[in-house]
């Protein structure tokens, strides 16, 4: 890296597939997420409500963190 700019592979073929490997593991989450969407949506609302509740206290929770370590 003399000339400052970030360095994402070493050789032009890993240069080549660098997006690709963020691509298929994009489409690997978003389809973990649908499937774990789609199971606790046919267990119910109750325990739609509750996965909701523990996911938006981790978001928040998360997101206070950040913000104070972003402080100090």
């Amino acid at each position: 890296m003399p000339d400052g700019r970030p360095l994402l592979a070493e050789d032009a073929l890993l240069g080549m597939l660098f997006p690709f490997w963020q691509l298929v593991i994009g489409l690997l989450v978003v389809l973990a997420l649908g499937a774990a969407a789609y199971r606790l949506a046919v267990r119910g609302p109750s325990r739609m409500t509750t996965a909701l509740l523990v996911t938006g206290g981790a978001v928040v929770g998360i997101a206070l963190l950040s913000y104070l370590a972003g402080s100090y």
